[in-house]
């Protein structure tokens, strides 16, 4: 291996703009490759079309081909069964290019490219920085064997995520990087990095140059390619779409025109960028008109110097936590609360009367649930406003991972804020495919203990990139548990995951007993949060026989069930049996979660009713 410090490409780049190709993605789309596809596996299927592709911007002018392995990470593959053939496919990506290559009669340089893994990565998702490191080693590895000049790390979203591949990269192989984050419109990354933060992180791991491609078209890269040369003295390199994508006779179709690309490379070379090409919906037409209008330049005119920061205000201080608020009474008296779910239409009625009356019968607060079961029901905001304005009770809202990506995590946390709710259950949510919509699609940009993160740097006042959004907010963050779980050793994990994270309180799912607890504590020890324990009153033996064998999850003790089995009236029994197991919860937990069966919200407040006299009279 040579040091990349002397390697051609870095003199390569002090020379004048270098002219990349660009989309590979595209071309194989329209030449009938589909989306759900694994594009790169096409380098072992259809070799012949991938040669083809880069043969088309060979000849339309282009000095560095990128090999078409955008996407072939061990977890990327692995959702293709092919991760087995990471090496393989690879190393095909690296061949095709070279061989196209060598027929140039110039010299051409193959770009080895890495994608992001395709998984969120800690904080925000359960990817660690070291399992993210080593996938980034074995994809580098297997592209600096095939004999790539130099890796493109490229549409990264998440910085710490480029970092990580960076430094897997530098671990594998002397090779020049090209680092290169994605930007929304507004000039920030999906997270919310700003340009300066990334030249600035980016220059001190020692990249060969540092840019932009994706999202966006070269009108919004040439202020990002600005900003980034106010703070960076590194080379910069920027391949930004052919415009926005629009949707149109079932294919997707970019409207920036090869002229209106070539005129935007000519404003890029003119200001210095070393590596200037093309991404999504760019074509050897594009990049053909993007050579004439870069024909001959040299290196740009010297950068502008570096501006100073002036440093952000501190947000205000956040206010208190209203008197009688769950807040205060967690963990200083046994909290009853109950789950509630939305009505199927737009009238609420019936549910905000059931409120009242779990009001009266001495519940602190309702659990409101967001689409249980991936069942279509109201809004849970919505409901959770109206209980709390109506009825005077405070509310837990359900917030779940399910269907929500990152942009739109954050934007719902400000909003339900807005609205008063003060208390938030995170989950991962019920899959789509167990409810009404099972094509509904499933967004898992964030993990729950990256969602209770998040979370918590809201209550600092910042976003999850660190910038400030005013006021903090004031949420009390709780999380779910499973103690009866099949596998207790995985659910701990994630348990300490959450803990780590800033959770408040947990709100475990219910159990039948109350030995399954003290097992729990036995196995754990002492629980640094207050634990909510889920009690669910048994309707009958078969009502229990369902939970156990088709629930996920759900563990009823056969102990129970053989109660259930003898009992004469199955609905007084399992009434007796939750009553028992609140009462002999009163000193183990900071309280319980109760949940109805089958909308049974008489019953449940019969129990808040009884359990409360029964504190009264301690």
């Amino acid at each position: 291996m040579t040091d990349p410090r002397g390697h051609p490409f870095l003199a390569r780049l002090g020379e004048g703009p270098l002219l990349a190709d660009g989309a590979m993605g595209t071309m194989l789309y329209a030449r009938g490759v589909p989306f759900d596809q694994c594009f790169d596996a096409v380098n072992l299927t259809n070799p012949d079309l991938v040669r083809g592709i880069h043969r088309a911007y060979l000849e339309a002018g282009a000095e560095l081909l990128e090999t078409n392995t955008f996407g072939a990470n061990r977890l990327k593959l692995a959702g293709h069964g092919l991760a087995d053939r990471l090496a393989e496919i690879n190393a095909a990506g690296a061949q095709l290019a070279h061989e196209v290559a060598a027929s140039a009669g110039r010299r051409i340089w193959i770009a080895g490219s890495i994608g992001p893994l395709g998984r969120p990565m800690a904080p925000l998702g359960a990817v660690s920085p070291e399992e993210a490191t080593d996938a980034f080693v074995g994809q580098a590895r297997a592209l600096a064997d095939g004999g790539v000049d130099l890796l493109i790390l490229e549409t990264f979203t998440d910085l710490n995520e480029l970092e990580a591949a960076v430094r897997g990269a530098q671990r594998t192989a002397d090779l020049p990087i090209i680092g290169q984050m994605t930007f929304a419109l507004d000039g920030r990354t999906l997270l919310g990095y700003a340009p300066e933060e990334i030249a600035a992180r980016l220059e001190a791991l020692g990249v060969a140059a540092i840019g932009a491609n994706c999202s966006v078209g070269p009108y919004g890269l040439l202020e990002v390619m600005e900003r980034m040369a106010t703070v960076s003295k590194t080379p910069l390199s920027a391949m930004p779409n052919a415009g926005l994508p629009s949707y149109a006779g079932g294919r997707l179709a970019y409207v920036a025109s090869p002229a209106y690309m070539a005129e935007h490379a000519r404003a890029l070379a003119e200001m210095g960028v070393a590596v200037i090409g093309g991404c999504c919906g760019t074509t050897p037409e594009h990049i053909a008109a993007m050579r004439v209008a870069i024909a001959g330049r040299q290196r740009g005119p010297a950068r502008p110097s570096a501006t100073v920061a002036v440093p952000p205000t501190p947000p205000p201080a956040p206010a208190p936590d209203p008197p009688g608020s769950l807040a205060q009474r967690l963990g200083k008296r046994f909290v009853l609360t109950v789950e509630v779910s939305p009505p199927r239409g737009a009238r609420d009625a019936d549910e905000l009367e059931h409120c009242r009356r779990l009001r009266a019968a001495g519940v602190d607060a309702v659990d409101v649930a967001d689409n249980p079961m991936a069942r279509l029901r109201m809004s849970p905001w919505a409901m959770a406003a109206r209980i709390q304005r109506e009825v005077g009770l405070e509310t837990i809202l359900h917030f779940t991972t399910r269907d929500r990506n990152l942009i739109r995590l954050q934007s719902d946390l400000l909003a339900v804020h807005a609205l008063g709710i003060r208390t938030l259950l995170v989950l991962r949510g019920d899959l789509p495919q167990t409810g009404d919509y099972p094509r509904a699609t499933a967004v898992s940009d964030v993990h729950p203990s990256g969602l209770v993160r998040m979370i918590r740097g809201f209550n600092e006042g910042k976003d999850v990139a660190g910038n400030l959004i005013g006021t903090p907010t004031r949420f009390l963050v709780g999380v779910a548990l499973n103690m009866a779980a099949r596998d207790l050793d995985r659910e701990l994990r994630a348990l300490d995951r959450k803990l780590a994270a800033g959770a408040d309180f947990i709100c475990t799912m219910p159990i039948f007993e109350a030995e399954t607890f003290d097992r729990f504590l036995a196995r754990v020890g002492e629980v640094p949060v207050p634990v909510l324990v889920g009690v669910l009153p048994l309707h009958s033996l078969r009502h229990a026989e369902f939970l156990h064998n088709e629930l996920p999850g759900m563990v009823v003790p056969e102990a129970i069930r053989a109660q259930m089995r003898q009992a004469r009236d199955g609905r007084e029994t399992g009434m007796r049996l939750a009553r028992e197991l609140l009462l002999a919860l009163r000193d183990r937990a900071a309280g319980a979660y109760l949940v109805p069966s089958f909308g049974r919200y008489d019953r449940i407040a019969d129990l808040a009713s009884e359990m409360r006299a029964a504190l009264a009279t301690r």
